[in-house]
């Protein structure tokens, strides 16, 4: 915070920062930070001297924040004053870096943590070597001493393929998963996200819950890609490289999450036969997984998130029936047990990967939005609604 103050001028970053924050536009604007953030903190307390509370309010509404944990003492700063600014940091002990999510890319050998459930491979000197550093770009990737691409969560998530959504956090992506620190009206009720945990099957069966796993348990696919980019900047024939699938669920495409609403207990076909792939020699293959832990509001995710029932239709899976837990389940207040006419945001995961070299994958995330039609006459009591019509 040294560096921030009414006396002391923008930086040429703070004032290309700043300029942005003022231009014109209907879109986010994400600032990623990889080192300390008083370059922001300067930004923003200029905006707050420089205009009208209301019109400051509005300027740093499009302002979007994914920091590499507090690199400087500016980053508590900005959250205590600005506490409605979107912020994404892991908030640890000083230094502590071993405990942020964003360590999952590549920390585990580094830090010692989830031993022998990441699969290290594709972040060895070795692969990285074949695969990374080749032509004119490649040539150039350093060769690390420490741990690769530690801020890169910062950009892997903004990467549009199909599985995040930026402006929600919590539903996890290569970049990790993230949830609101204060929910509370009460409270400050700040932007700011902090870390949260996925149970994810390491490489030697065990099951690990921790923060890192929102991110290890990506790495095979954002490495392949990783890889597949830079080999489109050494082959100029679009036909010798490889390209990602193009997913299709019910006839809509797209990489935005697909929302559909659905009684609870009832059961939903969904049809990805129309996905396809730029390269036409690519087989797909396709995956359908049920991902629990956006849904879940504290760690018991197993007690708080029942299953779907996923049915594969036809031998290739691009075809499933899928059924909702009964309302008990899914549209309940589990804190006072009374059914509710809008329960649970359920989760679905497609994952479509060609066979090519790299192999690419893509996703489409599938939103089911659980309901208790049972309710419109008002609520009854929980064990009312049990089977019957809805199940």
């Amino acid at each position: 915070m040294s560096a921030v103050g009414d006396d002391i001028p923008l930086s040429e970053g703070g004032q290309l920062l700043y300029d942005r924050v003022l231009a014109p536009s209907l879109h986010p604007l994400w600032v990623l930070c990889w080192g300390g953030t008083n370059t922001l903190a300067s930004v923003l307390l200029k905006i707050d001297a420089a205009f009208p509370p209301e019109d400051a309010h509005r300027l740093m509404s499009r302002i979007r924040v994914y920091a590499i944990s507090d690199l400087d003492d500016s980053g508590a700063w900005i959250r205590n004053n600005f506490p409605d600014i979107f912020y994404i940091a892991s908030v640890h002990g000083w230094n502590q870096h071993g405990m942020a999510t964003w360590t999952g890319i590549s920390g585990d050998r580094y830090y010692g943590f989830d031993q022998g459930g990441p699969d290290f491979s594709k972040m060895e000197q070795r692969w990285i070597h074949d695969n990374i550093q080749i032509g004119p770009l490649g040539r150039v990737y350093p060769t690390y001493s420490i741990m690769p691409e530690g801020e890169t969560p910062t950009f892997l998530y903004l990467v549009q393929n199909g599985l995040g959504s930026p402006d929600f956090p919590g539903y996890g992506s290569w970049g990790g998963r993230y949830t609101k620190t204060d929910v509370s009206p009460n409270g400050l009720n700040g932007n700011h996200y902090g870390d949260a945990l996925d149970r994810v099957k390491g490489l030697d069966g065990r099951l690990y819950t921790s923060n890192h796993a929102t991110i290890w348990r990506w790495r095979d696919a954002f490495q392949d890609d990783f890889a597949a980019r830079i080999k489109w900047t050494i082959e100029p024939d679009f036909a010798k490289a490889n390209h990602p699938p193009v997913i299709s669920v019910n006839g809509d495409l797209g990489l935005h999450p697909l929302r559909l609403e659905a009684e609870a207990g009832a059961t939903i076909i969904l049809d990805a036969s129309g996905t396809y792939d730029l390269d036409p020699h690519d087989k797909l293959s396709f995956k359908w997984w049920h991902y629990r832990e956006p849904t879940a509001t504290s760690w018991p995710v197993e007690a708080e998130v029942a299953e779907l029932v996923i049915q594969p239709l036809d031998d290739a899976q691009k075809k499933v029936r899928v059924m909702l837990p009964p309302p008990k389940k899914c549209a309940v207040d589990l804190a006072i047990h009374q059914p509710v006419a809008k329960g649970q945001l359920l989760h679905l995961i497609l994952e479509v990967t060609d066979s090519g070299t790299p192999p690419l994958t893509t996703y489409r995330r599938i939103l089911i939005q659980a309901t208790n039609k049972d309710l419109k006459g008002g609520p009854k009591p929980a064990d009312a609604v049990v089977d019957g019509k809805n199940a």
